[in-house]
């Protein structure tokens, strides 16, 4: 077993929760109620949520494959690669909107999975 993907695996799953129960109270139930936004976009975000949802959870799969499967290294460098992404985003759109991480902590979030993917992948 691939030690570094099993905490990535873990730790993804955990955001994956985190974004699913926690974040959906907070952010998509506030969103859907909102009566000062368009149907159009609100929905549209709406949608945008969920595809992230369904992204989290395969990406913690992704992380559990390639920590139990010898031919999983390179899906694990692709999980690492999405999680860099979502890293990087989540650490600039704080700064560039003037927010601060207090409030949109999600960047961190991803930054030990990503540790853990590149250790992951290097082994």
């Amino acid at each position: 077993m691939n030690v570094f993907f099993g905490v990535a695996a873990f730790l993804s799953a955990a955001v994956f929760l985190i974004h699913t129960f926690l974040g959906g109270r907070t952010i998509a139930v506030p969103l859907l109620k909102a009566q000062d936004l368009h149907p159009v976009p609100k929905l549209t975000s709406y949608y945008c949520w969920h595809i992230v949802t369904i992204t989290l959870a395969i990406v913690s799969g992704m992380f559990v494959y390639a920590a139990y499967s010898q031919s999983g290294t390179d899906l694990g460098w692709a999980a690492t690669l999405l999680t860099l992404g979502y890293c990087l985003l989540g650490l600039w759109v704080p700064v560039a909107k003037s927010q601060t991480y207090k409030n949109m902590p999600q960047g961190w979030l991803f930054l030990p999975i990503v540790i853990m993917g590149v250790l992951g992948g290097s082994t």
